[in-house]
């Protein structure tokens, strides 16, 4: 636990709730606009080579990006930003973000002309399974895409001076510019070029969306800073322990990526659709997390960061925060679990069936969907207690377990993706859906030690044992309800049967939790009926 630092006043603690509902809004509108873009996407390219090209491409740089973008900077630097602004120290908070960003442009400068350089040999590395003109390919675009990422890197500083000063929105909602510009890209040019063209097209597209993407949230965050100076700020006690917080996240942000890059290997050995259906599966069954896990993190890290006291104090704030925290993930992910695993085909039909992307295509990313609900409650709230150890200044805890989880992932992937399929019998395109249950498993392992090992430090948050068990319940029931829908609706257009099948699902599911007297859920009612009154 932290020194405690004595401050002229203490604050009360300070409630979420809009914070989260600002960065969910953000969120949701910018995954709108991202689904959006993958139906047209679907349309144009469909489960074919460039499919599989351009997918593995926009995986490999944007390695950097998450590398050194929003997960690290959350981690190492929102937790010394917020906490220098709660004390007061404002000039000392706008020193350190110059620091941050000095050093971020260096390194990545360098990381993307090396990247550059040396993409054939990470194209051997990471996708060894694609050979002729499908590797050619596959080099040229990620040589565009490298710029790119470099760009959306910066982007993820301004996220981080956004949220340390409670302006959730305008970070979370950024990427509707980038989606904006790949959708009009491929609408522009997706009737009058082949595949294989547009698809470098497409590439410079997200380049130029990265730019935009940058573009919105500069000035803002300029102006929170008061100025920008390009300094390393080495001197200053908190700009290294930035840097020290900042390299055991890097790794941890690492494994966890080379975990996603594993499964793009091993998928890379299956047959042709493989990888892009991971691909159309990943956007869906990520969309649950970031929407509603990350807006509820993103909201507490600052809130956590800044908490004063002594250390029991502070540990009863976290507690109580957790717990309000993992109630609200859970309200909302569970049932998103359960639509993967009972509904799943409807839900990727309505947004990818179109054009290229046909029924069969859909009911395949079903199957990986239903993989992804095995761990999909776990990976939402891990990304809460992570938050946790963040704001208590400790990154090595969370990059351990993190260890755990990419070895867990390699073993268990290995054999779900390749063996079972062998065992069972059956078509070998299925080992993709062995993969994302491969990850949910080693998820859960993930999560149970991060549970474990801060309950140890800040005392146990109050057992949610019952209160999960009437969300399942409440999911099951509301799935079948909406199961017998699809089968009244039967084969019409997969949009209305989504939104015929869908909706009825939700509520039954805050019908139900409601008679079980959820308050999250008779939240939700009051805000609605409270609406409909106005």
């Amino acid at each position: 636990m932290p020194p405690t630092e004595s401050t002229p006043s203490q604050k009360a603690p300070t409630t979420t709730g809009r914070s989260a509902t600002l960065v969910a809004a953000g969120i949701f509108l910018s995954r709108v606009a991202g689904l959006v873009r993958e139906r047209v996407f679907a349309h144009y390219f469909g489960n074919s080579d460039a499919a599989d090209v351009f997918r593995a491409a926009i995986r490999i740089p944007n390695f950097l990006q998450n590398l050194f973008g929003e997960g690290v900077l959350s981690a190492s630097f929102i937790p010394v930003y917020a906490r220098l602004r709660a004390l007061g120290k404002d000039e000392e908070a706008s020193d350190v973000a110059d620091a941050v960003a000095t050093l971020l442009a260096l390194i990545t400068a360098v990381l993307v002309l090396v990247g550059v350089l040396a993409t054939p040999y990470i194209i051997d590395a990471i996708a060894p399974g694609f050979h002729g003109a499908k590797r050619d390919l596959t080099i040229r675009l990620v040589r565009i895409f490298f710029p790119g990422a470099g760009l959306l890197v910066m982007s993820a500083w301004c996220l981080g001076i956004l949220n340390s000063h409670r302006k959730f929105f305008l970070s979370y909602a950024a990427p509707i510019a980038w989606n904006a510009v790949m959708i009009e890209t491929l609408i522009g040019f997706g009737r009058s070029h082949s595949q294989e063209s547009l698809a470098v097209i497409t590439a410079w597209g997200s380049v130029a969306g990265s730019a935009m993407q940058l573009g919105v949230q500069l000035p803002v965050a300029l102006r929170l800073v008061h100025r920008l100076r390009l300094q390393l700020g080495l001197q200053l006690a908190a700009v290294r322990e930035v840097i020290r917080n900042f390299f055991p996240v890097l790794v941890s942000r690492g494994v966890v990526q080379l975990s996603a890059y594993i499964d793009s290997i091993i998928a890379s050995y299956l047959p042709t659709g493989a990888v892009a259906s991971l691909g159309y599966a990943q956007i869906l069954y990520t969309l649950p997390i970031s929407l509603f896990g990350m807006s509820v993190s993103a909201a507490e890290l600052p809130a956590m960061s800044g908490a004063l006291g002594s250390e029991s104090e502070i540990a009863a704030e976290l507690r109580a925060r957790l717990g309000r925290a993992l109630r609200q993930i859970a309200f909302l992910v569970v049932p998103s679990a359960m639509a993967f695993l009972a509904l799943g085909d409807v839900v990727s039909a309505g947004i990818y069936q179109s054009g290229r992307f046909g029924h069969a295509d859909a009911t395949y990313v079903w199957g990986i969907l239903a993989g992804s609900a095995v761990g999909l409650l776990a990976s939402a709230l891990g990304r809460l207690y992570s938050s946790t150890y963040y704001a208590l200044r400790d990154t090595r805890t969370p990059l351990r377990f993190a260890l755990v989880r990419v070895a867990l992932t390699t073993l268990l992937g290995l054999f779900f993706a390749l063996r079972l399929p062998q065992m069972l019998g059956i078509d070998r395109s299925w080992g993709v859906a062995g993969l994302t249950a491969s990850a949910g498993i080693a998820g859960w392992v993930e999560f149970l030690l991060l549970r474990w090992k801060l309950h140890q430090r800040i005392g146990a948050v109050a057992p949610a044992g019952a209160f999960l068990t009437k969300l399942w319940s409440s999911a099951l029931v509301s799935a079948a309800a909406a199961w017998g829908i699809k089968l009244a609706v039967g084969h019409r257009d997969p949009i209305l049967v989504a939104i015929a099948v869908l909706l009825p699902y939700g509520a039954f599911y805050l019908a139900t939790t409601s008679m079980w007297r959820i308050p999250e859920a008779q939240t939700v009612l009051r805000k609605f009926f409270s609406l409909l009154a106005r």
